[in-house]
């Protein structure tokens, strides 16, 4: 598994390079909205990546809340982490793409952009808790809470199918069309950022296991004295 990572790494990174080459030159310029649209290739990739991790999340959570299994609290744990930064990404493009779109950066009113919002601060709440809270209930009271966030996910997909609002209508399903070749350079950066959040995941996910047993060493040994014995 060792050698595994840095081969995945390097494959990792050629594939983003070539999604990056197809995001800014190999996509066909959409009519309307000119050269600013190519940010939608970082835009709904970073967004199904978040959804991705966060369905993670929620069947980790799950299988803790049912079996008690630390590798399934960790996978949830580094999971969460991750969709945290993809979503946060989402947030961030979005605006920088609205305001020459829309002539605004932010839309109060949009369901689709708060929903977002609030699935981001539910989930930033998840590791506040997870961070900050000693208690020995703070995985399953974390479990409890990723449940929570999981449920609003099919909410912020679904929001711009059932609600008529700023936000453009879906490209995919709902109505929406996309141009074939504007699909392909779509499902190959999603897949590169899959890839990038796999390995990201991969390396938190042993640094947290590493950490733990640490800790635990940590709380054997003072338990012990100098020569051994219980105290």
């Amino acid at each position: 598994m060792k050698r595994a990572f840095p081969i995945l790494g390097v494959l990792t990174a050629i594939l983003l390079s070539y999604a990056l080459y197809m995001a800014l030159v190999g996509a066909p310029t959409e009519q309307t909205m000119g050269d600013v649209q190519r940010i939608f290739y970082y835009h709904v990739p970073s967004a199904w990546t978040a959804f991705t991790l966060f369905l993670l999340n929620f069947v980790a959570s799950i299988l803790y809340l049912v079996r008690r299994n630390p590798a399934a609290d960790i996978i949830a744990l580094v999971s969460a982490e991750v969709g945290v930064v993809f979503c946060a990404v989402v947030l961030v493009t979005g605006p920088i793409w609205a305001r020459p779109v829309w002539g605004i950066w932010w839309a109060p009113g949009d369901i689709r952009l708060t929903s977002t919002l609030v699935l981001w601060l539910i989930y930033v709440s998840y590791l506040v808790l997870r961070r900050f809270s000693s208690s020995g209930q703070t995985p399953t009271l974390a479990a409890a809470l990723a449940v929570l966030g999981a449920l609003c996910v099919p909410f912020v997909y679904f929001s711009i199918w059932f609600f008529r609002t700023q936000h453009p209508q879906p490209v995919m399903g709902g109505g929406g069309s996309i141009d074939p070749r504007m699909l392909h350079v779509l499902l190959i950066n999603w897949l590169a950022f899959l890839c990038f959040a796999f390995l990201v995941c991969w390396s938190r996910y042993r640094l947290e296991t590493l950490q733990r047993e640490v800790d635990q060493a940590h709380a054997l040994e003072s338990l012990l004295d100098p020569h051994g014995s219980m105290r």
